[in-house]
């Protein structure tokens, strides 16, 4: 069976068949980089919503797209919630365990309670506020999911500019503490600061 091309909101009309009123899409974002939170976020979008032109995983989307999307999609949401994990509780339960207690929180600080979640990718946050299923690629696939990963982004990348101005030898603003070839450099003479992961083992966080 050939799949139609980008996410839509199949996933969240077959929970809706099956009694669920209010289905969440959970993703994240920034688990890769060397410095600054993690960021998740929680969407729902009301039952028999239209789709959303241009949302998609906010990966395939350029900076520009994103933040367009971002307004169009806290109006069209029944709900929206944003929460971070910071480089210490990333140190302290390592990178999936940080996520997965963010995740935890976005779905419990929606403003309505959902009756069921879609997480992205392979684990489901235990404990949960409700019952969920984990949908690998689930950004290419759901619509809430995709506007959840758009959230998330945005709200993380605007972060990290507002800590740029804390650090601004670091560039946090442009690289959004992904290991940048610019990024290493500072490192390497700079040494790390609060905001970057020690469990991110690197010879870059070694300092001078």
């Amino acid at each position: 069976m050939t799949r139609a091309r980008g996410p839509s909101f199949a996933f969240e009309r077959e929970r809706h068949a099956l009694g669920a009123r209010f289905v969440a899409g959970v993703d994240e974002v920034g688990r890769g980089p060397l410095a600054g939170p993690v960021g998740v976020a929680a969407v729902i979008f009301p039952r028999g919503a239209s789709p959303l032109p241009g949302i998609d995983d906010s990966k395939k989307l350029d900076r520009a797209r994103r933040e367009a999307l971002f307004p169009l999609i806290l109006e069209r949401a029944l709900s929206v919630s944003v929460v971070f994990a910071s480089a210490e509780e990333i140190d302290r339960y390592n990178i999936r365990g940080a996520t997965l207690r963010a995740m935890a929180r976005a779905v419990a600080g929606l403003s309505v309670r959902p009756d069921f979640a879609l997480i992205d990718g392979r684990d489901v946050p235990d404990p949960l506020s409700c019952p969920a299923c984990a949908i690998i690629d689930g950004d290419e696939l759901s619509l809430s999911i995709a506007a959840a990963s758009i959230v998330a982004k945005v709200a993380r990348d605007r972060l990290m500019a507002r800590l740029d101005a804390h650090y601004p030898e670091y560039g946090f603003s442009g690289h959004c503490g992904y290991g940048t070839p610019a990024h290493l450099k500072v490192l390497a003479r700079l040494g790390p600061t609060p905001l970057h992961r020690k469990s991110f083992k690197s010879k870059a966080l070694s300092g001078p």
